[in-house]
């Protein structure tokens, strides 16, 4: 058999382990709680248990594991730095260093929506394309982002380069959990999408959403809402429209700083579709002023919720062929 590259995503409530090829084919895969409320060398532990039973599985032990993580790394040392949604913040917690010896591979760490940036890199628009300059948006929770300069990730000297969610899109705007107020996350993520649906339910103006949640506030996403603004809820039609207009300012924000060849969407919001495209393609128009900006693509992702997997192969077979990223 062909090597076999390892993939894991720590989320906060689940840990996904795949192996895959060098093609990007997975062969197996599996999933875990995290219980992250038992801490980071208990996570670990779990971590390689999947590893080593998906070994087991297919007679084969991976050459690399390539990990991503939702927050920031010292990614030349494996160890992370901070993570703010899992107990105990992992602050200062060698992952890697700890996690190599019990599966017997080289271990490779880089933030959650990173290695995504990557997985589309390598796998999905930027298979055929190189010298790709692209920007990545992972909407959802909240927003990731990745850059990719001339077919490379740019990841900058914390590894942290791409935080496109934290840019400031009003100045006065809510108070985001990074500690700046007017984020793009506070203003275009899932829950923020959401908590306008859950008001405009309670004050009466989404009856279409009120029948399609059989009026339980627990089931508004902008899934939901978005079927419900396609039945005819113009309200929420509105909510959706300006979530996404804010989401259009920020990639005009970067398109007119790098002007990169093309703009990926992917994430759960991202399936709100052609509202969101429509809105996001015709915000940039209007506000990208120095240069044409018709000939910057804004797409969904090819690999959809396979990215970060995707991502975790690609950063193992990368490293172990020489990626210098």
């Amino acid at each position: 058999m062909n090597d076999l590259y390892a993939s894991v995503d720590l989320g906060g409530t689940k840990i996904a382990c795949a192996f895959g090829t060098a093609d990007g084919d997975i062969v197996t895969e599996k999933t875990a709680p995290t219980q992250s409320h038992e801490g980071p060398e208990a996570v670990l532990a779990r971590i390689a248990s999947l590893v080593n039973a998906l070994a087991d599985e297919v007679g084969q032990r991976p050459v690399a594991l390539g990990m991503g993580v939702p927050g920031l790394v010292d990614v030349k040392r494996g160890v992370v730095k901070f993570l703010p949604n899992l107990y105990t913040h992992w602050r200062g917690v060698p992952a890697r260093d700890v996690l190599a010896p019990q599966i017997g591979c080289p271990v490779y760490l880089l933030n959650d929506v990173r290695i995504a940036t990557l997985g589309e890199l390598t796998f999905g628009h930027g298979k055929d394309s190189p010298g790709l300059t692209m920007a990545f948006y992972a909407l959802g929770t909240g927003i990731g982002g990745g850059i990719v300069i001339e077919g490379k990730l740019r990841l900058g000297p914390l590894g942290a380069a791409g935080e496109l969610g934290h840019q400031t899109i009003l100045p006065d705007g809510p108070l985001c959990g990074c500690g700046n107020r007017g984020c793009l996350e506070t203003l275009s993520s899932g829950p923020a999408i959401a908590a306008q649906g859950v008001w405009l339910l309670h004050a009466g103006r989404a009856p279409k959403l009120h029948d399609i949640v059989g009026g339980d506030v627990s089931r508004v996403t902008p899934k939901e809402m978005a079927d419900a603004a396609e039945a005819g809820d113009s309200d929420v039609r509105a909510a959706l429209a300006r979530a996404a207009e804010y989401l259009g300012i920020g990639i005009a924000n970067i398109v007119t700083a790098l002007h990169p060849d093309l703009v990926v969407l992917g994430g759960g919001v991202a399936q709100i579709g052609s509202l969101l495209f429509d809105t996001v393609r015709e915000t940039v128009r209007q506000r990208v002023r120095m240069f044409p900006a018709d000939g910057v693509r804004i797409e969904p992702s090819l690999l959809g919720n396979k990215a970060g997997t995707l991502g975790g192969i690609a950063l193992a077979m990368q490293h172990i062929n020489g990626f210098d990223g």
